[in-house]
């Protein structure tokens, strides 16, 4: 029985067994040498340290509004050598070759009338033929149309200009914000190291006798509260971050690490601004200001270009043609005629043809559809100039509003500051009194919350110093582009 049972197992189809198991343990040495750590962690977030400098640079490279921009300028660009053709003359040439050609015919060789014989002709010809055109009146239509894509071109360029700016001052407002929201969350971690610190010194008051089992419970609530707080706080960082990351456009999992904005840029700002310069320096500079301007003078030259159709267009063209047959054969009736021709080159040279040609072309009548197309062009004028005086309208009240804003921010931070003062006053005095019994729970925390707000009141007041600061440039057109 055991020698079968041996022979059983000992059999070939069992046999590839121990091969297997082999096989098994080189998989396994195999994955442990090419999925290492390195790679099997390539999904994690990779860490990144940018400055705000760096932050706008990747932004101006990957913002598809500056991509866009770029695209119009270049599309001016090439409107603008378009209207520079127009004052050059058109030429265009043509050839053919025709390797077989037959045509059938009747003729009257008796001269009686009677259609009765057929001709048969075949042949094989080449023509060539160049044709030459310059226009030399048209109611000033190419000169209005080149105007009016220069114009163009530089108001394309403003746009850019702006668009750029734009990506400076959003970047700017996200990534002070990123900074304002990390401090907030180191605000909330500290109150929450105090509070807990509070909540050891309060169980051990409880456990010798000083304090009630109520006193422990509310410090145990606040503890809850603080926790809350920074949670909240770090939510408000990641969400800060994301729509930082948004402008840059790049790789969503990229962790950023931001380099911090020195704080003298802060205390350095000045406090006040004069409105009546900053109006002036704003109509001076906005780039879009500008590129609107442009525009409308651009629509002017359009009326001129429509008004063109108005008066005869006056064309000078020239013409050269020539063409040879390499064979000839024809068949009139049972009689075959074959032709003998110079060289095709010898034809071609001496078979050139020339002409000029000085012609007017004028709509009398077109059915209204120039005076419809002026129309257009005269209202497009008019919306053009009522776009650029409501532009400037919203500039100055932008910059009245940008300047009050800065001028309430500049002048919230002494506030905050003396307000951070008497409330970390406040809260040591509080302190002390409940250590010794001499305070309740309720003021202790009513003045640990009034120096927690104190503390975010300061940090919000000064980054909302630097960014208004940021939007005043914006709305003025300091923005720098990089």
């Amino acid at each position: 029985m055991f020698n079968a049972g041996k022979d059983f197992f000992s059999h070939k189809r069992y046999s590839v067994l121990p091969l297997t198991i082999r096989l098994f343990f080189i998989f396994c040495i195999a994955a442990l040498l090419f999925f290492r750590p390195s790679q099997s962690n390539a999904l994690e977030p990779v860490q990144k340290k940018v400055s705000l400098e760096e932050c706008i640079a990747i932004a101006l490279e990957n913002a598809s509004t500056a991509k866009k921009a770029e695209n119009a300028l270049r599309l001016q660009g090439a409107d603008i050598l378009r209207s520079y053709g127009n004052f050059l003359p058109k030429i265009s040439a043509s050839a053919s070759y025709i390797p077989y050609s037959v045509t059938r015919s009747y003729t009257d060789l008796t001269g009686t009338g009677n259609l009765s014989e057929k001709i048969k002709t075949k042949s094989e010809t080449v023509d060539f033929a160049i044709t030459t055109s310059l226009n030399i009146f048209n109611g000033f239509r190419d000169y209005a149309s080149l105007q009016a894509a220069l114009k163009k071109e530089d108001a394309a360029q403003f746009s850019l200009s702006r668009a750029k700016q734009a990506i400076v001052f959003d970047v700017t407002q996200a990534y002070y914000q990123v900074l304002l929201n990390q401090e907030i969350l180191a605000i909330a971690r500290e109150n929450l190291l105090s509070t807990k610190d509070q909540l050891t010194l309060t169980n051990r008051q409880f456990q010798i006798g000083l304090k009630s089992m109520i006193d422990l419970y509310q410090q145990q609530a606040e503890v809850a509260n603080s926790e809350l707080s920074v949670i909240q706080a770090e939510n408000r960082l990641e969400q800060s971050t994301l729509e930082l990351l948004r402008r840059l456009r790049i790789d969503p999992l990229t962790r950023l690490s931001l380099a911090p904005v020195p704080k003298t840029l802060f205390t350095t700002l000045p406090k006040k601004n004069d409105i009546r310069s900053l109006i002036t320096e704003g109509l001076e500079k906005r780039p879009d200001l500008k590129g609107r301007e442009l525009e409308t003078r651009a629509a002017k030259w359009q009326i001129t270009q429509y008004r063109g159709a108005l008066y005869p267009k006056l064309d000078l063209s020239f013409n050269i043609s020539t063409g040879g047959k390499e064979s000839l054969r024809r068949s009139i009736g049972e009689n075959t005629v074959d032709y003998s021709y110079p060289p095709l080159l010898d034809q071609l040279e001496n078979l050139t043809g020339y002409s000029v040609v000085l012609s007017m072309n004028w709509a009398i009548f077109d059915g209204f559809q120039t005076r419809y197309a002026i129309e257009q062009a005269k209202i497009n004028y008019l919306n053009q100039r009522l776009d650029y005086d409501d532009l400037k309208s919203d500039i100055q009240i932008e910059l009245q509003q940008a300047a009050s804003e800065y001028s309430a921010a500049s002048k919230s931070i002494e506030s905050a500051k003396a307000n951070l003062k008497a409330a970390r006053s406040a809260y040591e005095g509080v302190k002390k009194k409940y250590d010794l019994g001499a305070a309740g729970f309720v003021e202790l925390s009513t003045a640990r919350a009034a120096l927690f707000s104190a503390m975010s009141s300061l940090s919000q007041a000064t980054y909302t110093l630097a960014l208004q600061k940021n939007a005043l440039d914006f709305a003025t057109g300091n923005s720098p582009t990089y």
